[in-house]
């Protein structure tokens, strides 16, 4: 999830408009709501300097808005709080070991990620009981989707693909 996307989740939660927050940070109060949406959507990048004041006026940590880092514990631990805000998962405790769950009724998304993790578990499982090789487990980890045979994935044409293909042949597409 970007920051933009963070920025909006945190604002909406603690129930801020786009000019609260941004006249919290310091915009004028004529082009807070603008300027807080221009980060919002990703079309500009807040500085540190901002992302630590965004931070602090949504009482969250600058770790919890930023990219996930998931090279220091801090990063991954906000990575793992981001998809808990997005795909429902919880943590537990199974038989004295830590455990990750996925809610699947939290929404499609989640639902979708705990079929990606149940293809995962399936490889790994083959690696345990040596049906494969850390080979093989290791190719289809890192060329995942490609070799995920639990799943049936379609390439999508971009939007401009698409749209060129409609404009040269609209002539010949019923329009009823």
């Amino acid at each position: 999830m970007a920051i933009g996307e963070r920025i909006h989740f945190f604002r909406i939660m603690r129930g801020m408009t786009q000019k609260y927050l941004g006249m919290l940070v310091g915009f004028p109060e004529r082009s807070a709501d603008v300027r807080l949406a221009q980060y919002e959507t990703g079309s500009r990048k807040p500085k540190a300097d901002l992302t630590a004041a965004l931070a602090q006026a949504l009482d969250v940590a600058p770790q919890a808005l930023d990219i996930p880092d998931i090279d220091s514990y801090i990063g991954l631990m906000h990575t793992l709080f981001t998809l808990e805000d997005i795909y429902g998962l919880t943590v537990s405790e199974s038989d004295g070991e830590i455990c990750l769950k996925v809610n699947k009724g939290k929404s499609k998304d989640a639902a979708e990620l705990l079929k990606m993790l149940c293809a995962w578990k399936e490889q790994a499982d083959k690696l345990s009981a040596e049906e494969i090789s850390r080979e093989d487990y290791d190719q289809w980890r890192y060329n995942y989707p490609k070799f995920d045979a639990t799943q049936h994935w379609a390439k999508a044409p971009s939007k401009e693909l698409s749209d060129t293909l409609v404009e040269a042949f609209k002539d010949k597409l019923k329009t009823d």
